[in-house]
């Protein structure tokens, strides 16, 4: 493909790890030119304001400069011709990811941070006349479960984090998919997160026992205007899961 015609990106993180991760994914792929990467907020900046990426996929916490701050510069300086940002942060905190918003990013995913799933949001924003009620309708279904998640104590740097939110929006969309959890949302999951089925359920229960171990049951119950849940009676993962969509659906 010519060099022009590629969709370019640039990476900034200061895990190198993460780093080569993604940047090895998008250069073994011919639509696609990672044009720089680095870990330092102003060498970021510059980088970008130099390369004019059509992307910029952005840790928010950056040596010299947080990617809040490169994200308003890149708006100033190059107005229509900035970037789309999105941010892949352990920030997962809801007040981050209204800011992100407010500031204007195109998109917030939360790590670990899946090559396959940042290729999926990077397609779907390069045609936005096709897919702006779609994103708009998954960034705020995003941030309900998240909050949801935060507030009864499941972790976002653990796995299970990640395999329920997945969960919940299937739920949401096929609500028929909770009667058919080992054979169809736990496979659909694991082919997306290129694990296996069993590993889905485990990381699943585990996240499920950290909320519970946490003592936040109140909380789970508040949001949901009942008391349904006591210290001993951890839901499985069908029951939270159907807990959460449920809810979500109500909600519009």
């Amino acid at each position: 493909m010519d060099k022009e015609n590629k969709i370019k990106i640039y990476l900034a993180d200061t895990d190198t790890e993460q780093l080569s991760k993604i940047e090895n994914y998008f250069s073994d792929k011919d639509e696609y030119l990672i044009v720089g990467k680095n870990s330092n907020g102003e060498q970021v900046l510059a980088d970008v304001l130099e390369t004019k990426p059509d992307f910029l996929i952005s840790e928010v916490l950056l040596g010299g400069m947080d990617g809040f701050k490169i994200l308003q510069s890149c708006k100033q300086q190059l107005g229509e011709k900035a970037p789309k940002v999105i941010f892949a942060s352990n920030l997962s905190h809801a007040g981050f990811i209204s800011k992100a918003m407010k500031e204007g990013a195109s998109y917030f995913m939360v790590k670990p941070l899946s090559p396959e799933n940042l290729e999926e949001r990077i397609i779907d924003l390069s045609h936005p006349e096709e897919i702006v009620k779609i994103n708009d309708r998954d960034r705020q279904l995003d941030e309900k479960i998240s909050n949801i998640f935060i507030s009864i104590g499941i972790p976002a740097h653990i796995k299970g984090y990640q395999f329920l939110r997945e969960a919940v929006k299937l739920a949401v969309d096929e609500p028929d998919i909770i009667a058919s959890i080992t054979k169809k949302l736990y496979p659909t999951i694991a082919e997306k997160f290129s694990t296996s089925s069993s590993k889905v359920e485990r990381g699943m229960r585990h996240a499920i026992e950290v909320a519970w171990n946490r003592g936040k049951i109140e909380n789970i119950n508040n949001l949901f205007g009942l008391k349904i849940y006591g210290s001993n009676d951890k839901p499985t993962n069908g029951e939270l899961i159907a807990l959460i969509a449920d809810k979500m659906i109500m909600e519009g």
